[in-house]
Order: C-alpha cells, then structure tokens, then sequence
C-alpha cells in the first residue's frame, strides 16, 4: 500500500465545491465530499458570490473526501485547483477581498462589454486583437463596470484575481494565473500569451490595473506549498505542492485525456461546452468560437451555451416531475416532439449568438401540446446548441471520433442517445463524472512529476487515470440521425427568424 501518490482535485463551481483524493499510482478515486454554494441574484442580471463561502466550501468538500477516502491527509502530495471562469475576485493591499466575486452567468455588464468591444473595434478587432471575440461574462467589463459603480472599491484594487487563482492565493500567498483560465479575462492574447496591457490603461490610466496583475506561469508549474495555517484547516501535509491550476473548461480536459488532437469533451451542465485540444492558436473566424489555451500546455477552442440542464430544470419544475419521471416523458415522446419546438434561451445565449434572445415554444396544436413533448422538446431544444456549436468546431478544422460526454445530463441514458443521434457520432463518458476535479488532481500529479524530474508525462497519467464507463457507451442510430437532422432543420428556421 505504500506506493500510493495522493493528490487532492478541487473543483470550485457556482453551485458548490467538490473534492477528490485520487491515488496516482493506480489511477483510482479512492473518496470524494462537496458542499453547496448560494449565488447572489439581483436586479438586470447581476450574478454574485461570497468568497467566504468558497473558503468555507473548501474546507469541508476536503474533510468529507478524506474521510471518504479513508485516508491521512498528511498523506497528500499535490493539490489542483478548477475554478469557474471569468469571476472577478478583487483584493486590497492587505490581501481582504474587496466585495463580492462577479460571476460568468452575471450580464449586468453588458453595456460595459458593448462599450469595450466598439473600443477594440467590434467582433473583427477583438478577434485580431486578442484572438477571442470579449462577451459579457468576460472579466473585463466587470472591471470597468466596477471603476463606473463602486469607484471606492476600484481605488482600492491592489491584486485582480479570477476564481482559481484567489484559491490558490488562499492556499499559498502567492497571486499567479495561468494562460488557460487568463484566456477568459479578455485582457490576455491568446496567440502570445501574455496580458494586454493596454486594454487595462485604457481603462484606467493610472497603470494601477497592470500593476495588479498576477503573475504568469506554465500549466506544468507549481504556484508553492501550503501556508501552514491553511494546511491545518484542511488537515492536509503543509507540504503538498499546489500546481497552477485552471479554469473548468481546462481541467474537464484533462479529466477526460482531451489533451491531444481528435477528442472532444461535451458538458451538460447548467450550461453547455463542447471543446477539442489543438496544438495551435488557429483561431476561428467566427465569433461564437473561443480559442482559449489549455492547461496542459495547448490550446482549447471551445464553444459556450448558456442554456442547458438550467433550462431542462425549469420544465421539470414546472411540471413537479423528478428526474427519472422527467426522462420516461421525454423517452415517451417522438423526435421532433410531435412538431414542437423550444428555443430555450430563458438566459440570452451566447451559441446562438442571440445575448437578448428570449425562450419561446412554437409548432404547438391541439394534438400535440403534452407534456411528453414539451419535456422532449426543452432536451432537443438544448442540445441543438451544441450541435449549433459542434458545427463551427468541424468547420474550423476539429474531427473526432466520439465525443466524451460530462456533467449532470450525461447520466441520463435517453439524453446520451439524443447527443449520440444529433451529432451523428458516438458518446461515451468518464466513469469518473466529476471530470473537473479529476483533472485538477491529475495537473497535480503532473506538477509533482516535473519536479520529480519527469516520473510521469500528462499522457502517461491520463491514461491511468481517466476511465471511460463503457457501459455508457452509446452510438447513433441511422433513422434517428435522419429523424433529428429534419428537426434541426426547423431550429435553425426558427433561430433565423430572430
């Protein structure tokens, strides 16, 4: 037993953190806690946290692993941190947290984006610029939004952190980032890696903005070890290498070995992501396509709805339907819904790009408003996003064989075939499906191994640790994809028409 290699994944999202124990060396998860976040929701869209309650999340998600795992968190070697991305967490000289983090799902700021992005010269000269188009959940509106509303607050920034790398901060005093979670700030050029400091003296003049900058290291870097206080909280060894990091995106990679060309990782969370490693910053033309970096050392082009289980929840709470009545309903139901379709964009979206899009129902008769159909029609609905999204990724270049399917929709059976049928192609999924946390206990290992003097590559860990669940593999059916490309074709009318 004493040839195990523990490292601990966390995974800091906006519903909660979870924490993993993962055993390097014989690639199992050997225990995993959580603990639940609340958001702050106000007026035009304003979407907050506490960060306290990260810290506080934290601390226990790590206490329910360990005992989980049923092991000594002296034991630990490394810890990895993922983060949710684009927050904006700012900091006072004393390293206290000004006011709350703004959040990605936050879209107060969008006049700010709109006045940034005619700044840069519209889609086509933020795309040249910094090779993302900036869209409101970025973190650079937030700070102009936050110079323009709490002027107090901005006089005071002393450190501009994003989610991961104030956890990281936390944990060892050091404020650096890394160029996967940096891509989403749109104050960092994706193509040469470093910070656009111009954009920030637009902003504000005074230089106070790049002089807050955390520093930026390689994906394979450690930011320290833990400050002993902290390790006692958490019960873990003070000693535990804290790698770089990265945003959720970045490390659902490597928890699912996207870390080479022709995979493709598909999120079904609250919102939805598809992604592919490429080993070049080739950046789309298309707007909706954000070719970010990765955390393992690559790039990471990806797409973002705003729109997923977020909007299949709201049908199911409607209806007072649990999950598992949920999907026989939507199982029920024919392809295409009986001629019912759901733009579901309760949100905006981004993939369409349709930021002021509201939901609608369309096609409903007689005969076939149910609520088969509408439950079906809210999972179609979704999951025409991604294939919205899939499509730009193909049209730039990407191929895959399958698609590795995470998050809390890939556990339903009947949504696994519906990814499989509307994207023509094969899924599968992780066994582990916190594949965030996963990722970040491996980059942890990684980091580990680099000062080991290259024990282990990124390659040779994922293989070990990331399982595919065969049992979830699912294939397209030749009359389904038929049956799904005739109704895509009516989302896409409909989608035209605004």
């Amino acid at each position: 037993m004493n040839n195990q290699q523990l490292f601990l994944g966390i995974d800091c999202g906006t519903q909660g953190t979870k924490a993993i124990i993962l055993d390097a060396t014989s690639g199992q998860v050997l225990g995993q806690g959580a603990a639940a976040h609340t958001m702050i929701s106000g007026a035009n869209g304003r979407r907050e946290q506490d960060t306290a309650q990260w810290l506080e999340a934290f601390a226990l998600a790590t206490r329910r692993a360990l005992l989980a795992a049923n092991v000594d968190g002296q034991a630990i070697l490394g810890v990895g941190v993922s983060g949710q991305q684009h927050g904006l967490v700012l900091l006072d000289d004393q390293g206290q947290v000004l006011r709350p983090a703004k959040l990605w799902c936050d879209t107060e700021t969008t006049p700010e984006n709109d006045q940034l992005l005619a700044h840069l010269g519209g889609e086509q000269g933020s795309l040249e610029r910094l090779g993302v188009v900036i869209a409101p959940g970025y973190t650079v509106s937030k700070l102009l939004w936050t110079k323009a509303q709490h002027p107090d607050v901005f006089s005071r920034i002393a450190r501009i952190l994003l989610p991961h790398d104030y956890l990281n901060f936390w944990l060892t005093g050091r404020a650096c980032s890394e160029y996967g979670d940096a891509s989403g700030t749109g104050y960092f050029n994706v193509r040469t890696r470093q910070w656009d400091l111009q954009l920030l003296r637009d902003i504000d003049a005074s230089g106070r903005l790049q002089s807050a900058l955390p520093e930026l290291i390689d994906a394979h870097q450690a930011v320290g070890t833990i400050l002993p206080a902290i390790a006692e909280q958490l019960g873990i060894n003070p000693n535990a290498v804290v790698s770089s990091g990265g945003g959720d995106n970045m490390m659902g990679a490597i928890g699912t070995g996207n870390i080479q060309p022709g995979a493709i990782t598909m999120s079904l969370g609250s919102s939805g992501t598809v992604y592919a490693y490429a080993e070049t910053p080739k950046v789309s033309p298309d707007a909706s396509v954000a070719t970010f970096c990765s955390s393992s050392g690559g790039w990471l082009p990806l797409i973002c709805t705003m729109n997923l289980t977020n909007a299949t929840g709201a049908i199911r709470e409607l209806f007072n339907l649990d999950l598992d009545a949920f999907n026989a309903l939507v199982t029920q139901a024919p392809i295409g819904a009986g001629g019912v379709s759901m733009l579901p964009f309760l949100n905006g979206e981004r993939v369409p790009p349709l930021p002021h899009a509201t939901g609608s129902l369309h096609g409903l008769t007689i005969d076939n408003l149910t609520q088969a159909n509408l439950c079906r029609a809210a999972v179609e609905g979704t999951t025409f996003g991604l294939r919205y999204g899939l499509d730009l990724l193909r049209q730039n270049g990407l191929q895959s064989r399958s698609i590795c399917l995470i998050g809390g929709g890939s556990k339903s059976a009947v949504w696994r075939q519906i990814v499989a049928d509307i994207m023509n192609t094969p899924v599968i999924c992780t066994e582990q499906s916190e594949a965030a946390a996963l990722g970040a206990a491996i980059q942890a290992a990684w980091c580990k191994s680099w000062s080991n003097g290259h024990e282990d590559t990124l390659a040779d860990l994922c293989q070990r640790c990331v399982k595919l669940d065969l049992n979830s593999e699912t294939l397209p059916v030749a009359a389904n994809v038929a049956a799904f490309q005739q109704a895509y074709e009516r989302y896409r009318l409909h989608v035209a028409t605004l």
